[in-house]
């Protein structure tokens, strides 16, 4: 058992466990010390200086974030001496910072700009040595890197480390010269990166962004000879509040749809409905590929992994690109709606396919890069025209001019509009797995899965690699060849957890049939397209949100939407079959690892 450590913060008794920090232990009692290259989600650095505080009895200032507590300590948070440093270290940080705030994509939603203000920092205190040569770097479909704005607080060098385990950025060069850089000063297209965002999420300013394509939108919605549809994600609905005023974790799903239908949007549909298609089809899928491996003895690769996070495909790509047999060829949700919208919905609503923008609002920067792949063309077009994040949407409603606290709710459109409950929970971590079990439980057995109210709990949750068993018996006739099988499986979310399970396949000791990978710590709710910012504690309220939503669902397994059992009949025929091969899986390639 720790030993309790006991301190004074400004004259307030505070005991903490032995190892926490000075700034631990102001946040035990709500006393706030500004930070700037700290973030919970990542190891401590110290790097910055912003969190210094004075200890009585020591001439110098020491940094709260990697100080531990000692017994005994008085602190002082807000001290003259502490106060004059801070602004003195606020005015160094802003002389080397490209200051065009009113025009920043991260204005009033910056972190040194709020500090510099509450710290009535002068711009005249020191010289700007801001380089004029710096350049943003657009290569990227998903993310923009724009060095005048960097701090170099090396929190997105610590994500891309510590959290994704791919090491695209690092700290270059020395001294004055010191920058966050790529391998070889590459543009950011031509580096191992898997465009997953969370460098964009875990940035304290606008040094590095998603790539925005929303001007762009806005022309196509005021041409009269186009058709623009977009279809937004399940954890979408419950963030997009959080850009518009409203508290973290409320569902807005009914107002989003008004306000994207005032915006003119021609048809507002709902990527729950390819989510509800994807589980038929990779469920599917799997039972193909178990039957191969049980039956016919042939070989095959087990355990399949879903597809569904282009992050965590892009991964594998350069990773491990000899096991990509292992991925699910299921296109994404995102991208099976755009190959049906330029096809099937096209001919529903009777319009050229060639006048349709296809719109995805994502919670993801990678489905940018997604979208814009050489594969997803299968409808003879580009499937998706362009992918917005959830703050993009949040912008565009703001400019819009909507106050949308006074909107009304609306449904989703028709045809492709429809979904249930289990594509819902696609949005966070482990609601893929939980979805495929729910509907692949009832076509092995004829019953729901053996869970209270169809809540597989033991795949939800913000552990990193989360495990369930699932026993099938008494199986239909022609399931008969998995009775008795006590089925593993396993769910990982953020990449070096990823690289967990596949280290696992590499030596050949993976005990899973199906495994649920996805890019972002959190799922979908914690995407590197969400509002910002996004730490554990906000992740678990987002999936509060979500698995409320599925709850509140009539329906909530996949295969009973109607939409689905629909477009099979009318369109896509069978799981499987021609049609879906065509539209709705693919192939993905191999990349280099450096």
């Amino acid at each position: 058992m720790a030993n309790n450590i006991n301190l004074t913060i400004d004259g307030i008794h505070v005991s903490v466990e032995e190892g926490q920090s000075i700034l631990d232990a102001a946040k035990k009692i709500d006393i706030k010390i500004p930070t700037l290259c700290y973030h919970v989600d990542l190891c401590v650095a110290g790097n910055c200086r912003v969190c210094v505080v004075e200890s009585v009895g020591r001439n110098n200032l020491i940094p709260s974030c990697a100080t531990p507590a000692e017994e005994g300590m008085e602190i002082k948070t807000s001290s003259p001496k502490v106060r004059r440093a801070r602004k003195d270290l606020m005015a160094l940080l802003v002389s080397e910072h490209n200051t065009q705030c009113t025009t920043c994509y991260r204005s009033i939603n910056c972190e040194l700009q709020q500090l510099a203000a509450e710290y009535n920092v002068d711009n005249d205190i020191y010289l700007s040595v801001l380089k004029p040569t710096a350049k943003v770097d657009k290569s990227s479909w998903s993310i923009e890197k724009d060095d005048s704005k960097c701090i170099r607080c090396q929190r997105c060098v610590r994500t891309c480390a510590e959290i994704q385990h791919v090491n695209a950025l690092a700290v270059t060069e020395r001294g004055r010269d010191m920058k966050i850089s790529t391998f070889m000063h590459l543009p950011m297209n031509e580096i191992v990166c898997t465009n997953c965002g969370q460098c964009i999420t875990h940035c304290p300013t606008a040094a590095l962004t998603e790539r925005r394509y929303y001007d762009e939108i806005w022309e196509a919605i005021d041409d009269p000879d186009k058709y623009v549809i977009i279809n937004t994600a399940p954890s979408v609905r419950v963030a997009i509040g959080e850009t518009l005023g409203y508290n973290v974790g409320e569902r807005v799903t009914g107002k989003m749809v008004t306000a994207l239908k005032k915006m003119g949007f021609n048809s507002v549909l709902d990527t729950d409905f390819t989510a509800d298609l994807t589980i038929i089809e990779e469920a599917n899928e799997l039972l193909v590929r178990l039957k191969k491996a049980l039956v016919l003895k042939e070989k095959v690769a087990l355990p399949m992994i879903t597809s569904c996070s282009p992050g965590w495909v892009k991964f594998i790509e350069h990773m491990y690109p000899e096991h990509l047999d292992h991925l699910s060829t299921c296109k994404s949700p995102q991208q099976m709606f755009g190959a049906l919208a330029k096809t099937y919905y096209a001919e529903k609503i009777g319009i050229d396919p060639s006048k349709i923008v296809s719109v995805a609002g994502m919670p993801c920067a990678a489905k940018k890069f997604e979208a814009n792949r050489p594969e997803m063309w299968d409808s003879g077009f580009q499937d998706v025209d362009a992918g917005l994040t959830t703050r993009e949407l949040g912008h565009m409603i703001k400019q819009s001019g909507l106050d949308f606290f006074e909107l009304g709710e609306s449904e989703f459109d028709s045809y492709m509009g429809e979904s249930t409950g289990a594509a819902v929970i696609f949005g966070a971590t482990g609601g893929v797995m939980e979805a495929a079990l729910r509907t692949a439980y009832v076509v092995i057995t004829g019953r729901p899965v053996p869970f209270e109210n169809l809540n597989i709990i033991p795949v939800r949750g913000l552990e990193g690699i989360k495990e369930a068993t699932v026993k099938f018996e008494n199986c239909v006739p022609e399931y008969k060849f998995l009775e008795g099988v006590e089925a593993k499986f396993a769910i990982a979310h953020g990449l070096i957890n990823a690289r967990q399970i596949m280290d696992q396949i590499v030596k050949g000791e993976s005990p899973y049939l199906f495994v649920e990978v996805m890019a972002c710590p959190g799922g979908c709710i914690g995407g590197g397209g969400q509002p910002i910012p996004t730490n554990d504690e906000i992740r678990k309220k987002r999936m509060e949100a979500i698995y409320a939503e599925d709850m509140d669902k009539p329906l909530r397994m996949s295969h009973e939407n109607p939409e689905v059992t629909q477009i099979y009949k009318e369109f896509l025929v069978k799981p499987l079959g021609e049609k879906s091969h065509h539209l709705l899986h693919t192939k993905y390639r191999k990349r280099n690892r450096y």
